[in-house]
């Protein structure tokens, strides 16, 4: 195997690993994703946030990698008007936060 086969199988396994979850009770629901995103993912919110556009990145992070227990999205990218307008902003993020703090940060993996 090359280099790019042996990282990208590297990430299949990672991603292979399980769903992890988190509680939804305003929502009578639970909010599964995987315990990293891919860079794309990142980048988009790295951006959001760089533009000073903090809660929309909040919500493109629910809009990009919350899962249903069958691993499908909850949400598609025509639900971001109503995630910013008509949704509880204390929900959007706890949930958020809480999908990002279970990857690793990258002043964490600068120390190893």
């Amino acid at each position: 195997m090359n280099a790019i086969q042996n990282a990208t199988k590297h990430f299949k396994t990672k991603l292979a690993n399980g769903l992890e979850w988190v509680d939804v009770p305003e929502w009578d629901t639970k909010i599964y994703f995987t315990s990293s995103a891919t860079l794309k993912q990142t980048e988009e919110v790295v951006k959001l946030h760089q533009d000073k556009k903090v809660m929309e990145a909040l919500v493109t992070v629910l809009i990009m990698r919350a899962l249903n227990e069958e691993g499908k999205p909850q949400f598609k990218m025509v639900d971001k008007f109503e995630l910013m307008n008509s949704v509880d902003p204390e929900v959007v993020i706890r949930v958020a936060n809480h999908i990002l703090n279970q990857e690793p940060k990258a002043d964490d993996i600068a120390k190893n």
